[in-house]
């Protein structure tokens, strides 16, 4: 009876660090996006939470991949399976063979022409007939419930796993934007080079990713400062494995170089906002969305460069998805944003 009863339309967030994809206005999957082959027989073994299980632990029979990098794909392959995975899990609980009849996907607004057709053509080999695509900060602004097709001018500032992408949208349209391949991954990047040359202590990604969730801080000054979190590595003189604890402060020192760049892209949109829409923005204030926003004191850091109140959203991991969402539910309102 479901097969019948429930659409196969679906809304895919298909980010760097993590996939979405909605179904009925339900968000039906929500795992990090990476898939695990079996090296030897070139056969996908595990897609999402269980490959991220065995990420950074595997033998040589086992490779995992992360197919997205700065937000777009950058292994065809491994991206057609993952996507495959994910929506098996999305439809095959539901009583559904693999197959959609339309897909909304969410790209950066920096895509090229080819990573379109990579995004498109991954979506057509899993069964899509009908693939529209919306660019993050849009989908972002539609989450958050902002009215896009008003001549009022709203900025909003995207951080998520890749790439950190500041738009200005006003009347549908995308006025000015800045595009950063600073985000999520390069805050862990500059956590694992610290600890290897401040402590002599190897770690990996998820152990980073951690320690930038426990205690990661953009400001020296917390309000309500973290306890600090202890960290297990191996030591790179002895070799043998040790715990040391790290604070918030260090991790602020750690991180303020590519929060600064992040600053630099506001500021420089900001400046090349027209000044009408630039009174609107200082009536508004700025939208923070997606996994930075998480980021403890990034809000207060970006308030004091700008001079702007700073609006983190509710749920700032799932705007983007929940505008994809919104898009797709009315496709005809939202012609203008959405790509073929």
């Amino acid at each position: 009876m479901k097969l019948f009863n429930l659409s196969r339309d679906f809304a895919v967030d298909l980010g760097t660090a993590n996939t979405l994809i909605m179904h009925e206005d339900k968000i039906v999957v929500n795992e990090p996006s990476i898939v695990a082959f079996d090296v030897f027989k070139n056969k996908v073994i595990a897609v999402g939470f269980e490959a991220m299980n065995m990420h950074e632990k595997t033998h040589q029979n086992i490779k995992t991949v992360k197919p997205l990098r700065d937000g777009v794909i950058a292994d065809y392959h491994a991206a057609e399976e993952m996507i495959k995975g994910m929506l098996s899990k999305a439809l095959i609980k539901q009583g559904f063979g693999i197959g959609a009849k339309r897909f909304v996907i969410c790209i950066p607004y920096a895509t090229t022409e080819v990573e379109k057709r990579a995004v498109r053509d991954s979506a057509q080999h899993v069964g899509a007939t009908e693939v529209y695509m919306i660019h993050e900060p849009i989908a972002a602004a539609l989450g958050i419930g902002l009215d896009i097709t008003a001549p009022t001018g709203w900025m909003v500032v995207d951080i998520g796993g890749g790439t950190t992408e500041i738009v200005v949208i006003s009347l549908s349209g995308v006025v000015c934007n800045q595009s950063v391949k600073i985000a999520g991954n390069a805050f862990d990047l500059d956590i694992i080079d610290y600890m290897r040359r401040q402590h002599n202590l190897m770690i990996g990604e998820r152990t980073a990713e951690k320690i930038k969730v426990e205690v990661g801080s953009a400001v020296h000054d917390l309000d309500n400062p973290p306890q600090p979190y202890r960290v297990l590595g191996r030591d790179l003189i002895t070799g043998i494995p040790k715990a040391i604890n790290i604070g918030h402060e260090e991790i602020a020192t750690v991180l303020d170089k590519n929060v600064s760049k992040i600053e630099e892209a506001v500021l420089k949109a900001l400046e090349e906002c027209p000044p009408e829409l630039s009174a609107d923005i200082y009536e508004n204030g700025i939208y923070l969305t997606g996994g930075g926003a998480y980021l403890r004191g990034l809000d207060k850091r970006l308030s004091k460069a700008t001079q702007l109140k700073i609006n983190i959203a509710a749920e700032p991991l799932l705007a983007v998805m929940r505008g994809t969402g919104k898009a797709l539910k009315d496709l005809p309102k939202f012609r203008e944003v959405l790509m073929r």
